[in-house]
């Protein structure tokens, strides 16, 4: 297989075999056949690929968000299956890492060595942005090569992969049995007659002059590049009656093990699957509910939350002394870790919906952090629940994670702390300056006041359009500074953190302080419909669109209705048409 940028896949030793080639030409029919620009199926029959013409904005009326009312899916009847696009999709560098860890019994993260992916839909995993480049290719290779050379070289982790006694049932069965055992566990599918053909010819070449282990090594790295690893397929059977899809019982396998693990099935998620567990809406969701009782699935709430409030890259967070005596270096993975802490208690220890992530009146701090803060009666590393002072603190927009990530460099910047509130939280949306504007915060004044400095924003065009909108929402947080710590006064003034939410977002309106805009948000339904579609586009990897009509409506119903429960979203993306089914294939 040659891929679009030209360059060929690689076994070690740099030749390419005939019956690798085969083998790749193969696996191609079904990895790129498809638009590799955009990863989608060709435009889908019946009902399977429009809705009834919504505009989808993603919660939130404010400011262009474009959205209907929760629920409401414009003109669309859904009375029939609507799943919209269904995008091939390639293992992210996450799934990657975890895929190998569960794979090969490898918890290196290999795939933090791959080039990074274009952010897309805002997760990384956006099917529309992962296109493949020469730097990839490369990495995969690479990649490949020092993970099939580390397996091969340690016994027990092979035998984990296929058990064969070589001195009893000789080389070649022992080749063919490894070929099938461990190409089913990678490809998530079992292999077809030509593939193990070919796989074996991959072997034996690998094994010329060097031996048994070089032959496996060769079908290891072959494997691990090969796009019926690194895509997932999905070719799925008609549904009698319908212009659409169902994925195969073992396609379900890896959507399921892929949305709520980020992770290959495992074999009793295999076992389910062919045994006709995972054929009925009702079978795939009893299937789900065991599989959030797993410490995986709280890896990708974790991962998703991460990328949605932007706090994955605090570890290497940096702030000059100067300004911020107290921050030492390697505070910021605590930060991170206080956030990811109070998320896995909120969600799968306590109240578990939406709204206690905003408002609840606890954290959790170790005892670095705790002295940070300034909490007494905590010591060590282990993180402990401790109550907060509700009149300055509640939920994650008090966190000194977002707080630090919503602070470029060492200075307040409402701007960007408001943007963040009203796209990632309230799904407004505010155009990019126009082209050739130099935007450029006003410069540091150490006799006024960060809001004072802001104040010239709201009064110039073209600026002032948007930051009548954003600065107000980000005046509510300047009680915190840089590193989220309190204050009162700035530069030797009375902070001022009276706010405003835009007209359009369902709590508009005044407030004060930080803790009454974390109110505003705990109890906004435009904020919860928000966090559904930021769920939607991670879940079904791509952007929504107007196809996604009834999609989105299911998954806002059924949070709605679960009183704003986190784990009820995470099971309604196992329940929707875009999950159930595939557009059919125009003929």
């Amino acid at each position: 297989m040659t891929p679009r940028n030209g360059r060929a896949l690689r076994i070690p030793g740099g030749k390419l075999q005939p019956a690798a080639l085969l083998l790749l030409s193969a696996l191609a029919v079904g990895a790129c056949g498809n638009s590799e620009a955009t990863g989608e199926r060709p435009a889908a029959t019946g009902n399977a690929g429009g809705s009834g013409g919504m505009a989808l904005g993603g919660g939130g009326g404010a400011a262009g968000a474009g959205s209907t009312a929760a629920g409401d899916t414009g003109s669309a009847t859904c009375l029939s299956p609507a799943p919209g696009a269904a995008p091939i999709r390639r293992l992210t560098r996450f799934e990657y890492n975890n895929t190998v860890r569960d794979l090969l019994f490898d918890a290196s993260n290999p795939g933090d060595r791959l080039p990074p992916e274009i952010k897309g839909n805002g997760f990384s995993n956006d099917a529309a942005s992962l296109t493949t480049t020469p730097a990839l290719v490369d990495a995969y290779h690479s990649v490949a090569g020092v993970l099939a050379r580390q397996v091969t070289s340690d016994s027990a982790r092979l035998a984990k992969l296929s058990a064969c006694d070589v001195a009893a049932q000789g080389e070649e069965a022992c080749a063919k049995n490894f070929i099938a055992d461990f190409g089913a566990k990678a490809f998530r599918r079992k292999l077809d007659d030509a593939e193990k053909a070919a796989l074996y010819s991959v072997y034996q070449a690998g094994k010329e002059g060097t031996g048994h282990l070089d032959g496996l090594r060769a079908v290891l790295e072959m494997v691990l590049q090969s796009p019926q690893f690194l895509y997932r397929v999905e070719l799925g059977t008609a549904v009698a009656g319908q212009g659409v899809l169902r994925p195969t019982s073992v396609e379900m396998a890896t959507r399921l093990s892929y949305l709520l693990w980020g992770s290959t099935p495992d074999s009793a998620l295999m076992t389910a699957a062919a045994a006709g567990q995972l054929e009925t809406k009702e079978q795939i969701r009893a299937q789900a509910e065991l599989m959030l009782k797993d410490p995986r699935a709280r890896e990708i709430l974790r991962y998703f939350t991460g990328t949605l409030y932007g706090i994955r890259g605090l570890d290497a967070l940096e702030r000059t002394s100067a300004l911020f005596p107290t921050f030492t270096r390697g505070m910021g993975a605590l930060f991170r870790k206080e956030t990811e802490r109070f998320i896995d208690e909120v969600v799968w220890n306590g109240a578990g919906d939406f709204g206690t992530l905003f408002n609840a009146d606890y954290t959790f701090v170790n005892g670095a952090l705790a002295t940070f803060y300034g909490i007494a009666g905590v010591t060590g590393d282990e993180f402990q629940r401790v109550a907060l002072d509700p009149t300055r603190r509640r939920g994650l927009l008090t966190h000194a994670s977002i707080l630090a990530a919503t602070t470029p460099g060492s200075s307040n910047d409402p701007v960007v702390r408001g943007k963040f509130v009203f796209e990632d939280l309230l799904c407004g949306h505010v155009p990019s300056p126009p082209v050739g504007l130099m935007v450029k915060p006003p410069p540091a004044d150490p006799t006024r006041t960060t809001r004072e400095r802001f104040a010239a924003h709201r009064e110039q065009e073209p600026c002032k359009g948007c930051h009548v909108m954003l600065d107000p929402i980000g005046y509510g947080l300047e009680n915190f500074d840089g590193v989220g710590l309190w204050r009162d006064t700035e530069n030797g003034k009375p902070v001022d953190s009276s706010g405003e939410l835009p007209p359009g977002v369902d709590t508009a309106g005044p407030f004060v302080g930080p803790t009454e805009l974390a109110e505003k948000i705990a109890s906004s339904e435009d904020a919860r419909s928000c966090f559904a579609s930021k769920w939607l586009s991670y879940a079904y990897g791509r952007s929504a669109s107007e196809a996604d009509a009834c999609t989105r409506a299911q998954l806002e119903e059924a949070f709605r209705a679960s009183g704003g429960s986190v784990q009820a979203l995470l099971l309604a993306a196992t329940q929707t048409d875009a999950f159930l089914y595939l557009p059919a294939a125009t003929p």
